[in-house]
């Protein structure tokens, strides 16, 4: 499946719910059902700057492709973490660098989570896009 091809899907889930209280809840849910990062990758360098809770990004190469992990100590933001590694993850690290994500201001979680969600929300994708930059033209075979 594309980058694209998920935002829209992630787009066509969110459309199901009438309020943002149901939208929140299935964001919360999201969360719930992402698995934990394992305690190994839990360190200090894969904090990511600038989040208000404690997130951590673990990135690897898998053949051509780039993977993502990650985590959070708050449930709200483990689903929003979730979105982006569920969009990004399993993609070429060209595919990431020049994504162009659209399914955040379609949702609209810009206008419905606080500023600090929200700057938190962009540091991760900051992050996530400066490691395709990272690993472009890179290819390992390695396993997390």
């Amino acid at each position: 499946m594309t980058i694209n091809e998920t935002q829209d899907e992630l787009i066509s889930d969110f459309e199901l719910f009438d309020d943002w209280e149901s939208k929140y809840e299935y964001i919360i849910d999201l969360g719930k059902q992402f698995p934990p990062l394992q305690e190994q990758y839990k360190t200090e360098e894969n904090i990511i700057k600038g989040c208000q809770s404690k997130v951590w990004l673990n990135a690897y190469m898998d053949g051509d492709l780039l993977k993502f992990e990650a985590d959070s100590d708050a449930i709200i933001v483990r689903g929003l973490v979730s979105m982006l590694v569920k969009v990004l993850s399993g993609h070429t690290p060209e595919e990431i660098a020049s994504a162009n994500l659209y399914f955040m201001e379609k949702i609209g979680l810009h206008q419905h989570l606080a500023q600090t969600r929200s700057n938190g929300l962009l540091s991760m994708l900051k992050q996530m896009k400066a490691y395709g930059f990272a690993y472009q033209g890179r290819t390992v075979n390695s396993e997390s």
